[in-house]
């Protein structure tokens, strides 16, 4: 298991990357909601989840199909992919949540997301690939939410009919936006909050290979407080414990340039390790 010396490479490179370049190529149209490319990407995903072996945790099979009415989104053609981990104990759950969908394609012009989230994306598949070797504690349900730039409309559709009663989650672990930082900086944003997590984190904080900085997670911020800019915020609101892992914005953030050859793939292999080591130590350390 992920550990002191094995913090720094555990996760599979090359997959990493093949996943983020097949969820951002411009056959998939930048993934808008209710589009052929996000359709494709969702069950892209759950063949992902079926081929590691994880349990459907949806309504209908992986799929939690929702109506983000009056935004313009087909109610048919929108979706989060959920799938479960069974944990050794029936403790409280874990919910580790990306969201797939992105811009879309505007005035002819596609905007891929990989930075933003197919990156999120792949690390979720990358940290449930590992509980298919090692089985968690706790039940961890991998949410790949929709909707999340309509207004974290998928992240809603989940709390309002969870797979899990919500004052049994014990901890949301969101991952937007992971593979790049000229600085090699990765945030655990939201210790603000829930400073208890601070005594798991700090000994991940020590093996990165990456520094990553607590922050972005103080209401006097303002536009720099990410409370609540990805679907994490959802969970806050309704009371539940939450960790964001994400980096700061670049200059291609909701841009066409947004590609995957312009990921720094070797932070992006350290950042994914690091966030595997921080969830692995969070499943088996808290209560």
């Amino acid at each position: 298991m992920v550990g002191q010396a094995a913090a720094a490479a555990r996760v599979d490179r090359a997959r990493l990357m093949a996943d983020v370049e097949w969820l951002s190529d411009p056959a998939r149209e930048g993934r808008r909601t209710s589009t052929p490319g996000a359709v494709a990407a969702r069950r892209w995903i759950a063949d992902r989840y079926a081929s590691m072996g994880l349990a459907p945790a949806g309504s209908a099979g992986y799929l939690q199909p929702f109506s983000p009415s009056g935004r313009g989104v087909s109610a048919e053609t929108a979706g989060n992919v959920i799938g479960l981990r069974p944990g050794a104990s029936k403790a409280r759950a874990l919910v580790v949540s990306a969201h797939y969908d992105h811009l879309g394609t505007i005035d002819g012009k596609v905007f891929p997301g990989a930075d933003d989230n197919a990156s999120g994306v792949a690390v979720l598949l990358a940290v449930a690939r590992e509980f298919g070797v090692h089985s968690p504690k706790h039940p961890i349900y991998f949410a790949a939410f929709d909707a999340e730039e309509a207004g974290l409309l998928g992240a809603r559709a989940f709390l309002e009919s969870p797979p899990v009663p919500r004052d049994r989650i014990a901890l949301n672990i969101n991952l937007d936006m992971v593979s790049r930082s000229a600085r090699r900086e990765l945030y655990a944003s939201g210790t603000y909050y829930n400073k208890w997590l601070i005594k798991f984190l700090d000994p991940v904080r020590k093996r990165a290979a990456v520094t990553v900085k607590y922050g972005h997670d103080r209401p006097e911020q303002g536009e720099d407080d990410w409370t609540m800019q990805s679907d994490h915020g959802v969970f806050r609101r309704a009371g539940v414990p939450h960790i964001y892992f994400g980096v700061e914005n670049h200059e291609d953030y909701h841009q066409t340039t947004d590609t995957a050859d312009r990921i720094d793939a070797a932070f992006f292999g350290d950042a994914a390790d690091t966030i595997l080591d921080a969830v692995v130590t969070l499943d088996r350390s808290i209560p």
